[in-house]
């Protein structure tokens, strides 16, 4: 007849092995996004900046919503709080057809309209600026 306990004794084995893996998975995860943060950061600084003709052809904002519930256990209260988190994007074609999207401020996604024509400026990918042309209306 086998002994219960050692089961148990494998357990104790793997757990902790087990939890490092995640740890050690973790911590890399963390890591790897400071360097790929980094290193763009490091890129577009070398880039040149630029100026160039362009058309605004798309928005688009990403938003993420993040929920808490707390309860408190002695007279069993609910706390529920929640937060948006909105992330602005516009897509900019260039006179070759090329395309280029950039992470806008929102104020700039407000301002910006699909098919405005004028120069951006951008630094590798980093959005520095859009200056639309003036447009001149003809009366009818």
């Amino acid at each position: 007849m086998s002994d219960p306990f050692i089961v148990g004794d494998y357990m104790f084995q793997i757990v902790p092995i087990f939890i490092g893996i995640i740890f050690v998975i973790v911590i890399g995860g963390i890591l790897f996004s400071i360097f790929k943060g980094i290193g763009q950061w490091h890129k577009n600084e070398q880039s040149p900046e630029l100026r160039v003709p362009a058309i605004v052809k798309s928005k688009r904002a990403d938003v993420s919503r993040r929920s808490n519930m707390h309860h408190h256990q002695p007279d069993n209260h609910h706390y529920h709080s929640s937060s948006t988190h909105t992330r602005y994007f516009v897509t900019f074609e260039f006179e070759s057809g090329d395309r280029s999207e950039f992470h806008v401020s929102g104020k700039e996604y407000g301002l910006l309209s699909e098919d405005d024509i004028g120069i951006l400026n951008f630094q590798g990918t980093r959005y520095l600026g859009f200056e639309r042309e003036k447009v001149k209306y003809e009366n009818t």
